[in-house]
């Protein structure tokens, strides 16, 4: 995995463009007079906040773990995500509170050809920066990013509806266009914003990772497992890009420590090349010993593992009366049998 280092030059580039794109929103409401474009340029206000943040998160995401944070600081990216839906959330709910003011109070608009290109321009830069920030979001699996690149692409939708509410004031002259796409696109902000909240959430609440990396969790332990051993209790949490993995692992009770911490080891090589990013800690316990079977706590965790099933030793057959002592006279020494040699 890339160190969150290297990570931080798309969210200072999204930083500069949070700055250019303030300047040519505020110059293209002062033209207009445009509801729509003030609550776009609001928006670049919050992008820029979101941004630092975003950036500070990185920063201090990147630190290597210590004897206080003996598993990184990587979960202060959820952290930041979570107030970034906030802030995208609030930006939307006052998008559609003004549009709906503008909406009871019309006012006359001015030089839409001028701001409608500022905006324009600005959307281009946006959208730019916000595909750059979620590529490799998702390349690197680093939610911050993410939430500030999909931060952005609301920004954009933002401006999309208001162009589009000022292309029907142009047509139409009818003003209310531009407080109704205002009031529209703001609810759409708010919904974004409520989504990321509820993903950083999850993070923060140690939430398993996606259904889709814990089945291939499961098939590559059960690929590399070795006959007679099995396993149970997995559980997951994500922290930032990291995933961390727990399990027990079963095997014969009557292996060595050696054997067994081989096996693990092998298993933890496997996980961590099929996913790079995991940190796995494996349990070691006999599969025969009731002790390593909890069935609350299995049955809690969702699976479905029970203890294998003793096998009873099997009774000897009875020989059938008489046979025995047969058995026995033909099995007596041949000077025990009929007498001496004579004298």
């Amino acid at each position: 995995m890339e160190p969150l280092v290297r990570l931080r030059w798309p969210v200072a580039l999204s930083i500069i463009a949070a700055i250019i794109t303030i300047g040519m929103k505020s110059a293209a409401y002062a033209l207009t007079g445009s509801v729509g474009l003030l609550t776009d340029a609001l928006e670049s206000v919050v992008n820029l906040l979101a941004a630092v943040t975003a950036y500070f998160a990185l920063w201090y995401a990147s630190r290597p773990a210590d004897p206080s944070h003996t598993y990184g600081h990587e979960k202060i990216e959820f952290l930041s995500s979570g107030l970034e839906g906030v802030l995208i959330a609030v930006a939307g709910l006052g998008a559609a509170g003004y549009g709906i003011r503008r909406l009871v109070v019309p006012e006359p608009l001015n030089a839409l050809e001028l701001g409608s290109g500022l905006a324009l321009g600005a959307s281009v830069v946006n959208f730019v920066v916000a595909r750059i920030l979620l590529h490799y979001g998702r390349v690197h699996k680093s939610i911050v990013m993410e939430a500030d690149g999909r931060h952005l692409m609301s920004d954009v939708w933002t401006s999309v509806g208001v162009l589009a509410g000022l292309a029907l004031v142009y047509l139409t002259s009818f003003t209310f266009f531009d407080s109704l796409l205002a009031i529209v696109m703001g609810l759409h902000i708010t919904w974004i914003g409520l989504g990321l909240i509820r993903r950083s959430f999850d993070g923060l609440m140690d939430h398993a990772i996606p259904a889709a990396e814990i089945e291939l969790i499961r098939e590559v332990i059960r690929a590399n497992l070795p006959e007679g051993a099995t396993f149970h209790l997995l559980r997951t949490r994500m922290s930032g890009a990291r995933r961390f993995v727990e399990f027990h692992l079963l095997v014969d009770g009557d292996i060595s420590v050696r054997e067994g911490h081989y096996i693990a080891e092998r298993l933890t090589a496997a996980l961590v090349a099929a996913m790079p990013e995991v940190a796995v800690t494996i349990h070691v316990e006999p599969v025969d010993e009731q002790e390593s079977w909890e069935p609350e706590y299995i049955r809690r965790l969702g699976e479905d593992s029970q203890p294998p099933q003793r096998e009873e030793p099997t009774p000897p057959t009875p020989l059938p009366e008489g046979k025995g002592e047969e058995s026995a006279g033909s099995l007596s020494p041949p000077s025990l049998q009929g007498g001496g040699s004579g004298g």
